[in-house]
């Protein structure tokens, strides 16, 4: 709890230059020394970049936290298998308890792979492999399946060991928050760093020269039984509706309910890679309560909070401008994008 307020605080901190900010900023000197030496011994050929003999698309973001990249993996990969490629997807697996590189299985747990590469498997059906060395996972992943002519890796902006063809930067309505990086500010690299193309979650303006992303999520599924499944306008009125989400900007997720036309009487944001080791609804005053399909891949093996009835999962679908998938196909050719 106490980790969680403070990056809380710093959160609220990082948007605008406070107090804080300037209190923190002759810290960030010295990182920004540290990203440069690093960025100029790769240039240099002192640290050595691996290139695999497939290309790498990188989806990261220089703001620190979630942004929605897993959604926007699960986009890319669906994009690619219609222009008849094969993907697979790499991940260092948050969270996950196991240190060495693992294919993501049907017998896989979040505790062992991290939740979100879990998610990415069960939604898309293609090869994912988690090691915190991506070089490593990634050559785990063709030995395992030579069929993949395109790997994706989930995260990894500022992974420069592992060389790539097209680097994709996700960023929220937060934008770059005080523009500052860490730990003045929310970023792990300069906003202006070179990237490939830059994808803005958000609903409402995007700066010129980005794709814009929208998550939708128009219906849910009963924890228990995924195959129940309800539109979120279906829900009979009266019912006191709760919403919890322990992602990296849990106010996108009640937003986008809210926009469905939900009125939610609880909110209940939890900290990114909430571990559900105690269970949060047991006290919730509610007849409903709707979680991320993210927090559903760990709270269905928990036998206690799979059994709870009110528990329904909403699937989200990021939805972008196609060109932007047949651009990112484009450059991995080998042509001029558009």
């Amino acid at each position: 709890m106490q980790a969680s307020l403070a990056e809380s605080v710093l959160m609220r901190a990082w948007q605008r230059r406070g107090l804080l900010a300037w209190v923190l900023l002759p810290l960030s000197l010295p990182y920004f020394l540290l990203i440069l030496l690093r960025r100029g011994l790769y240039a240099l050929g002192v640290l050595k970049s691996s290139r695999l003999p497939v290309p790498v698309v990188v989806v990261g973001n220089v703001f620190v936290g979630g942004t929605g990249k897993t959604p926007l993996v699960i986009w890319l990969v669906e994009q690619l298998r219609l222009r008849g490629l094969r993907p697979g997807v790499i991940s260092r697996g948050y969270g996950a308890s196991v240190a060495q590189v693992r294919a993501v299985d049907g017998a896989s747990s979040a505790a062992e792979v991290g939740d979100e590469p879990l998610l990415i498997a069960q939604r898309t059906q293609v090869p994912v492999v988690v090691g915190r060395r991506r070089v490593l996972a990634a050559r785990h992943l063709l030995a395992l399946h030579p069929e993949v002519d395109v790997i994706i890796s989930d995260d990894g902006l500022q992974h420069y060991a592992l060389a790539r063809q097209v680097e994709v930067e996700l960023s929220d309505s937060r934008g770059y928050g005080n523009g500052w990086l860490l730990p003045a500010g929310p970023l792990r690299e300069p906003a202006a760093r070179r990237c490939d193309f830059r994808v803005v979650n958000s609903a409402g303006p995007i700066p010129a020269g980005c794709h814009a992303m929208q998550l939708s999520g128009v219906h849910a599924e009963r924890l228990s039984d995924r195959s129940q499944r309800m539109g979120l306008q279906q829900f009979p009125p009266g019912l006191r509706i709760a919403a919890a989400a322990g992602i990296g900007n849990p106010q996108r997720f009640f937003d986008m309910l809210g926009h469905q036309g939900m009125r939610l009487a609880q909110t209940l944001p939890l900290p990114d890679h909430f571990d559900f080791s105690t269970n949060p609804f047991g006290t919730l005053d509610a007849d409903l309560i709707l979680i991320t399909e993210k927090d559903a891949v760990k709270c269905a093996r928990i036998a206690a909070i799979a059994a709870d009835a009110r528990l329904w999962v909403v699937p989200v679908t990021a939805r972008i401008d196609a060109a932007l998938a047949a651009n990112i196909v484009e450059k991995l050719r080998g042509h001029t994008t558009a």
